[in-house]
């Protein structure tokens, strides 16, 4: 690992231990926004603006939800197996509320139950070695509702040290390809935070090659950020 790898990701550990000191002080709050068809994280018992009530509405609405499912990508001859995110099918408001809490408390679909769902990547999200014809099945999504350990005014996100999301991003963007379909672009990319988790002015969250900003940021009651 280069030097300047290094003092990033120290920088960015230390900048993790300071917001968790602020949100351990922080009651659960809720934001509600609408959306047509989105990618939603599913929000931990504590320290995140609540998502479910967005879930819940969304779904009575009629839209289509998607959300985090973590899993062992396929390995390679050249690399060990690792784990990647899709985002994968809510069916119905009785689906999300059976979902069972994974070690962390947050929501999460079964694994038996993935066969029945949509997949946002299609095939590529659960293989990514899949040839380019494996945007088969993609789910193009309007809007992905991320969460963030931290954020700044310029709306660049600090994650909880997984890559998850960034991810997820290129692979989605990579699944994209050459594809035709004037619909087919980028999410729109908005961030949720408490107040305690928004950077002084001219506090910068550290940023490497692969971090994706957002396009907008909702802080509580406060005007929305945007790009």
């Amino acid at each position: 690992m280069s030097n300047e790898m290094a003092v990033l990701r120290a920088a960015k550990k230390d900048l993790r231990r300071l917001i968790r000191q602020k949100l351990s002080q922080v009651s659960e709050q809720s934001v509600r926004r609408q959306s047509k068809r989105i990618g939603i994280y599913l929000s931990m018992p504590k320290g995140e603006l609540a998502t479910g009530p967005i879930v819940t509405e969304a779904l009575g609405q009629g839209k289509e939800v998607y959300v985090p499912y973590i899993h062992k990508a396929a390995a390679t001859p050249s690399e060990a197996s690792t784990s990647v995110m899709d985002m994968v099918s809510l069916r119905t408001k009785e689906d999300f509320e059976g979902l069972e809490a994974d070690p962390w408390g947050i929501p999460t679909p079964s694994e038996p139950s993935i066969a029945g769902r949509k997949r946002c990547l299609g095939k590529r999200g659960f293989d990514p070695q899949t040839p380019e014809d494996g945007r088969e099945g993609m789910q193009h999504l309007d809007v992905i509702v991320m969460p963030g350990m931290a954020f700044d005014r310029r709306l660049a996100r600090l994650g909880h040290g997984k890559g998850y999301y960034d991810s997820f991003l290129s692979r989605y963007e990579q699944g994209l390809g050459a594809s035709t379909d004037s619909e087919s672009k980028m999410p729109f990319l908005v961030g949720l935070a408490l107040e305690e988790q928004v950077l002084p002015e001219g506090t910068e969250v550290p940023e490497g090659p692969y971090d994706w900003r957002l396009d907008a940021l909702v802080i509580g009651d406060q005007p929305i950020l945007r790009r």
